[in-house]
């Protein structure tokens, strides 16, 4: 199993950017994706999640700013990222569960991507 992330950089306050998460070796539709992050000293925190049937679940920093979705043909999911703030600097990795309660929790999740980075500057 795998899974891909891309997209990071470097971007301004105020700009955007979109992650992208390509899985190979599972069925891509069948899991619910998760988006965490890791800042430098600190614990990997939650982001955002989308079921198998796209439900989706944001923490509040991201709602209103965020938007993850996914695309089963392509199997990938997807981060958008808008109005980035310096906090958003951090490594962000993808993350897959065939099911799951508690989609914040990283304890569930099966599968981790490598991550990307991504660094807002002021």
């Amino acid at each position: 199993v795998q899974l891909q992330a891309s997209g990071g950089g470097l971007v301004q306050a105020g700009g955007s950017l979109r992650l992208a998460c390509t899985s190979s070796g599972i069925t891509f539709e069948d899991y619910a994706l998760g988006w965490f992050r890791q800042a430098p000293g600190k614990d990997r925190e939650f982001v955002a999640a989308i079921t198998y049937r796209g439900g989706t679940y944001y923490e509040d920093f991201a709602k209103g700013r965020f938007s993850i979705s996914r695309d089963n043909a392509k199997n990938t999911v997807y981060l958008q990222m808008n109005v980035l703030k310096p906090e958003d600097t951090a490594v962000y990795y993808c993350a897959a569960v065939k099911i799951t309660p508690d989609y914040w929790s990283a304890l569930e999740y099966d599968y981790w991507g490598q991550g990307t980075l991504v660094t807002v500057s002021s």
